[in-house]
C-alpha cells in the first residue's frame, strides 16, 4: 500500500514529511480571487500558479503558508504535491445566495481541504486505497479515535462523482479511499517534541496556520489575528457586511472584533493551539 502524508502547513504535519518518508506529499491550498488579498511577490504568485494549474492571487491563511511550503520542499528534498479546489469565494456562492461557513456547517474544510486531497488521490492512484499519514499529537488520541470511527475495516471510505448518469445528473459513488495512520501518536511526539525539532531548522513557520478568520478561534485570538494578517481579516469582515443576515459567528460579527479590545496590547505568547482552530483532516 503507498503512503502519503496529509500536510497543512503547520509545524506537526511539517515533522512528519521531515521524519517520516512517503511516496507522495499533499498540501491543498485556501485560495481567494480578491485582490485586496494580493500575494505581493509576482514572482512567487506565478510559482504557485505553476504548481496547483490555476491561478494564484492570494490566500486567506497567513501569507507566510507559502513560503512554508516551498522552504519544506527543499528541506525534504522531496517534491510536495499542490492543489486547491475553488476559491472561497465560490465556496460560498449557492446560486443567487452567499453561505457562510460556520460551526454547525463547517463545509469550508469539506470544500477547500478534503475534497481537493480526495480527488488528487483517485487521479494519482488510480482509486487504489492508501495509506494516509494525519498529523495528530501524542495528546490527541480523542480525534484520531473520531476518524476511526468513521471508518469501515480500518478503511475511510468517501462519495464522489465522475461521470454523469443517464438524466444527465451527476452519478456518486462510495468508494475505500485511505487507511488513516497517526504516527505520532504511536511514537509518543508532542508539541514540545516539534518545536525542539524546527528550533535550528530553515523552514519558515505562520504564526497560525489555517484561515485567518477560522471561526473556531475565540474572539480575542480572531482580533489577534486581525492585527498580524489585516488584509485577510478584511475579507472576512467583507463577506459579512456584503451579506447582511450571514455570521461567521452567530454571537458578534467580524467587524466588531476587529474594532474590539483595543485597550489591551495581545502578545503571541497569549495563546496556544486551544485558540487557534484547526482543520480536521
Amino acid at each position: 500500500m503507498k503512503t502519503v502524508n496529509s500536510l497543512s502547513g503547520g509545524k506537526t504535519s511539517s515533522y512528519i514529511a521531515a521524519n517520516y518518508p512517503a511516496d507522495a506529499n499533499v498540501f491543498s491550498l485556501v485560495r481567494t480571487d480578491d485582490k485586496d488579498c494580493l500575494f505581493e511577490d509576482k514572482k512567487i504568485r506565478q510559482i504557485v500558479s505553476d504548481k496547483i494549474g490555476k491561478e494564484f492571487i492570494g490566500t486567506l491563511e497567513q501569507d507566510t503558508i507559502i513560503y512554508t511550503m516551498l522552504d519544506l520542499e527543499q528541506f525534504i528534498g522531496q517534491e510536495i504535491d499542490w492543489i486547491s479546489g475553488e476559491t472561497f469565494d465560490d465556496v460560498i456562492k449557492r446560486g443567487d445566495k452567499v453561505y457562510l461557513p460556520n460551526k454547525i456547517q463547517r463545509f469550508c474544510t469539506i470544500e477547500m481541504k478534503i475534497k481537493p486531497i480526495f480527488y488528487w488521490w483517485a487521479d494519482k492512484f488510480n482509486q487504489e486505497p492508501v495509506e494516509m499519514r494525519i498529523g495528530f499529537r501524542a495528546n490527541e488520541q480523542r480525534r484520531a479515535k473520531a476518524m476511526l470511527e468513521r471508518c469501515i475495516d480500518g478503511v475511510e471510505h468517501m462519495k464522489g462523482t465522475w461521470e454523469k448518469s443517464k438524466n444527465g445528473r451527476n452519478k456518486w459513488e462510495t468508494i475505500p479511499y485511505r487507511v488513516p495512520t497517526f504516527p505520532l501518536i504511536n511514537d509518543g511526539i508532542y508539541k514540545d517534541n516539534i518545536e525542539k525539532y524546527w528550533k535550528d531548522k530553515n523552514v519558515r513557520f505562520a504564526y497560525a496556520n489555517n484561515c485567518v478568520g477560522c471561526f473556531h478561534r475565540n474572539t480575542i485570538m480572531l482580533k489577534h489575528m486581525s492585527n498580524k494578517s489585516p488584509k485577510q481579516f478584511d475579507w472576512f469582515v467583507k463577506q459579512e457586511e456584503q451579506n447582511n443576515n450571514a455570521r461567521f459567528k452567530t454571537e458578534i460579527t467580524y467587524k466588531q472584533i476587529k474594532s474590539s479590545f483595543n485597550q489591551f496590547q495581545l502578545f503571541d505568547d497569549d495563546f496556544t493551539d486551544c485558540d487557534s482552530g484547526y482543520c480536521g483532516l
